[in-house]
């Protein structure tokens, strides 16, 4: 017993494992954020993990052309977004299940992509860590925070931009609006199924930039593999935090840190079974389903396609 909590004590107090929970962590907001948006106007992006992917490809193929990382998370956005229009699209103009949708985009990303890198192979580089002074320097979690590559970074904007979108713009509280009440929003002159568009946009817009951030700022090259699941984890993330913006980004950090343990015991030196680790972090978002959802209260419209006419 003694030398388990002497493990736990030398995993937890690991500045090394910290940074990898900000950057999984990090990884996982961009999608999450995005997410919450979508659902917040009633609908289920499962498409998300196919805009994380489409973003890594994309993301790595502006990198391969300009050189620039800067245009490669611009690219990543973009292909991000182009799933997003088609979920969109399909689900709220031509008024297919989402779920369907989603599942077929993703599947349908995951056979491109894989066929695509095998002609292209985009070369790829991870970003310079940029390290802030006096911040970077506080104990444990300081270099975590602030002592990692810079396009981790844009995470943090994207927080406080998500809330003033969300709950202090106009276009915001239509987004609500239809994910609580439809036929209420339509009523009041509100497009609903064209505001639900337009979330899902955005999610995709966040997602591509996780996507290239995943390349290009953590690991440096692109593999068909590289998602792994993580943007259902995402979505997981948004019922962790009861439909919250800081429940989520709480969420994402919960799941980063699974991750992060995952990968800091083998490093430390410590023998665990690697299938058993790695599916840690799925075992919690299943207990996390189960568990916390029952807490909140999810949009009352969500999943709801909506028809005018009809209720």
């Amino acid at each position: 017993m003694t030398d388990f909590i002497d493990a736990l004590g030398d995993i937890f107090g690991s500045p090394t494992m910290y940074g990898s929970a900000i950057r999984l962590g990090a990884f996982l907001a961009f999608a999450a954020l995005g997410e919450l948006v979508a659902e917040k106007a009633g609908t289920i992006n499962i498409s998300v993990e196919g805009s994380l992917l489409a973003g890594a490809f994309t993301g790595a193929i502006g990198y391969d052309l300009t050189g620039s990382t800067w245009l490669g998370l611009v690219a990543g956005m973009l292909g991000g977004l182009l799933i997003a229009v088609v979920q969109g699209n399909m689900s709220h103009r031509l008024t297919a299940d989402q779920f369907v949708v989603g599942l077929t985009a993703n599947v349908l990303v995951l056979g491109l992509a894989g066929f695509l890198n095998a002609s292209i192979s985009p070369a790829a580089a991870r970003a310079g860590v940029f390290e802030i002074p006096l911040l970077s320097e506080l104990p444990l979690l300081g270099p975590a925070l602030f002592g990692q590559t810079w396009p981790t970074y844009l995470v943090y904007p994207l927080i406080p931009l998500t809330w003033w979108l969300l709950y202090r713009t106009r276009w915001g509280l239509e987004v609500r609006a239809v994910g609580e009440n439809p036929q209420a929003a339509d009523v009041s002159g509100i497009d609903v199924n064209r505001r639900r568009r337009q979330a899902i946009e955005y999610g995709g817009l966040l997602a591509g930039l996780g996507g290239a951030f995943l390349v290009l700022g953590q690991v440096g090259s692109f593999e068909v593999t590289s998602i792994g699941g993580r943007g259902f984890i995402a979505i997981a993330a948004v019922y962790f935090g009861g439909w919250r913006l800081g429940g989520t980004v709480l969420g994402c950090m919960v799941f980063g840190m699974a991750d992060a343990f995952r990968l800091a015991v083998p490093v430390l030196g410590y023998k665990v079974n690697a299938q058993l680790l790695a599916a840690l972090p799925y075992v919690l978002t299943l207990t996390v389903m189960v568990i916390i959802t029952k807490q909140f209260r999810q949009p009352a419209a969500l999943s709801q396609p909506f028809v005018r006419g009809l209720r």
